[in-house]
C-alpha cells in the first residue's frame, strides 16, 4: 500500500520497546507524599502537588500519550494481520463536557465514536482494518483538535486541525 524502508521501521519498533530506566527512589518518594497527605493533625490548607501552577498540563498529557501507545501498539505483529485492530484513542481535555472521535473510519461522524471519561481523561476504542485514516477530536460538539500525540495532518480544505494513524497489516 505505501513504499517504506522495512530497516527505519524497525529501529523506530526497537526503540520502542528499550526498557525505561526509573528512579528507584520513585516509590520511596511518592509514599512520603502518600504519608504526609494521610498524616493525622495535617493543616486543611491543600499544598500543590506541582511546583508550578499549570505545569500539570504537560504530564497529563504525557501520560495520556504513553497509554495510548501502550495500548495501542500499532508496531505488534501477531495473529491474523488482515483482521481488524483495536486502537484506543486518548485526549485529556478536563474542562470538556463531551468529546467524540470522528475520522475517516467513521464518516467524521461524532454520534458514532463517544469518548467517555474518567476525571478528565476522555478515551473510546475503535477497531480498524489496515489502512491511513485522518482524524480529530470534537469538544463539546464545536472545537476541533488534533491528536496530541500523533502526528499532525496536512490541512484539508476547512482548516480544520487533524491527525493521522497507519494501521499496518499482511504485507505492510
Amino acid at each position: 500500500m505505501f513504499d517504506r524502508d522495512d530497516g527505519a521501521l524497525d529501529r523506530v519498533i526497537r526503540q520502542l520497546r528499550q526498557p525505561v530506566s526509573i528512579d528507584p527512589a520513585l516509590d520511596a518518594r511518592v509514599m512520603e507524599e502518600i504519608a504526609a497527605d494521610a498524616a493525622p493533625g495535617r493543616l486543611a490548607t491543600p499544598r500543590p502537588r506541582f511546583p508550578l501552577r499549570g505545569a500539570r498540563w504537560p504530564w497529563l498529557a504525557a501520560a495520556a500519550v504513553l497509554g495510548a501507545i501502550l495500548i495501542a501498539r500499532p508496531w505488534s505483529a501477531g495473529g491474523d494481520t488482515d483482521a481488524l485492530n483495536a486502537f484506543q484513542f486518548v485526549l485529556v481535555a478536563p474542562q470538556a463536557s463531551s468529546v467524540s472521535l470522528v475520522g475517516d473510519f467513521n464518516d467524521w461522524d461524532p454520534a458514532r465514536s463517544p469518548m467517555q471519561t474518567a476525571q478528565g481523561i476522555w478515551a473510546t476504542t475503535v477497531p480498524l482494518p489496515p489502512g491511513r485514516y485522518r482524524y480529530a477530536f470534537l469538544v463539546n460538539g464545536v472545537e476541533w483538535r488534533a491528536d496530541p500525540g500523533a502526528p499532525r495532518a496536512g490541512d484539508d480544505e476547512f482548516g480544520t486541525p487533524s491527525s493521522v494513524i497507519t494501521v499496518g497489516g499482511k504485507g505492510s
